[in-house]
């Protein structure tokens, strides 16, 4: 039986243990964001405020509508928009924890928040409205993260990932409104 020399991989890829120890050491002050960190971060920051306020607007939007919600069948969807509220208020808090882990500060400021926000305060007046106005927001979001992500690209790993959690959650949303509205 012949043996095959397999050598082991290269990793040429990789800087030299002192070359990462000396770049760890330098700009300390900055944190997570290393050298090494290729997107455009001022850009990155900005999308990230906009999606902060884009969740805060749909919290504020979902939490109307939990208790105005009035009719027959009003409890179950009361209910589901209560939930997502509370799903939409998580992504606001990972969203700003990333932001401060890039060095930025989360803009949590009521003073143009609506205007920052790519969806919209709709208050709505009926069932039927308050979940259309819920899904046309979902579906909002849902293309704002696509674009997101697809600038961040390979730049950001991290905030890639964290707007790819989310955009999942997005799209279960959307999903279980566009069913909402099926039923009524």
């Amino acid at each position: 039986m012949t043996q095959t020399n397999v050598a082991a991989p290269e990793s040429r890829f990789l800087s030299d243990i002192k070359t990462l120890r000396e770049r760890a050491r330098q700009h300390i002050e900055a944190g997570a964001v290393t050298d090494d960190y290729q997107a455009d971060r001022g850009t990155v920051l900005r999308l990230l405020n906009e999606a902060l306020a884009t969740e805060m607007i749909c919290v504020l939007r979902y939490r109307r509508h939990h208790f105005m919600a009035k009719g027959i069948n009003a409890d179950p969807i009361a209910e589901e928009f209560m939930v997502h509220a509370t799903e939409e208020q998580q992504h606001a808090d990972k969203i700003a924890a990333r932001i401060v882990q890039l060095g930025g500060e989360p803009n949590f400021s009521p003073e143009g928040l609506s205007t920052r926000s790519h969806s919209e305060y709709v208050e709505a007046g009926g069932l039927v409205d308050m979940i259309k106005e819920n899904l046309i927001a979902e579906r909002i979001a849902i293309d704002s993260y696509l674009e997101m992500i697809r600038y961040i690209g390979e730049r950001d790993p991290t905030t890639r990932r964290v707007l790819e959690d989310i955009l999942a959650v997005e799209e279960e949303h959307a999903d279980e409104l566009s069913d909402m509205l099926h039923d009524q």
